[in-house]
């Protein structure tokens, strides 16, 4: 049997289908976090329902500061799902960098924007 060398059109579209799912709540995230920094929302604790305030007065509010490097973060996410949707179109994507063989499907599906194989990944 011959090694494949790259995912079936069908395969990819699965992948396409599951970045796109990723990356849709990735931008949701990060317009949240955008909005926490901001302050834009405009919700404090005077608009929820007494239990919520309870619950929002005990809890520590995510700072500005932790915000913004969680949203820093989410955008390289989707920066990094997005490159991974050009390598769908390009059909090169699930190829590791380093080795030219085929990614393990479960690993792109656990880390969808991964360019390496767990091997390759572990010599570094």
């Amino acid at each position: 049997m011959t090694e494949k060398k790259r995912y079936t059109d069908e395969e990819l579209q699965e992948f396409k289908d599951l970045i796109n799912s990723k990356l849709s709540k990735a931008k949701k995230d990060y317009d949240t976090l955008k909005a926490v920094i901001s302050n834009s929302s405009g919700n404090d604790i005077e608009d929820t329902s007494p239990t919520f305030k309870v619950l929002e007065e005990g809890a520590s509010v995510l700072s500005k500061e932790e915000a913004g490097r969680l949203a820093q973060r989410q955008a390289k996410f989707i920066s990094h799902l997005e490159a991974a949707l050009i390598r769908i179109e390009n059909k090169t994507y699930g190829i590791c960098r380093e080795t030219g063989k085929l990614i393990a499907p479960e690993r792109l599906r656990a880390v969808p924007h991964a360019t390496l194989s767990i091997e390759a990944k572990n010599k570094q």
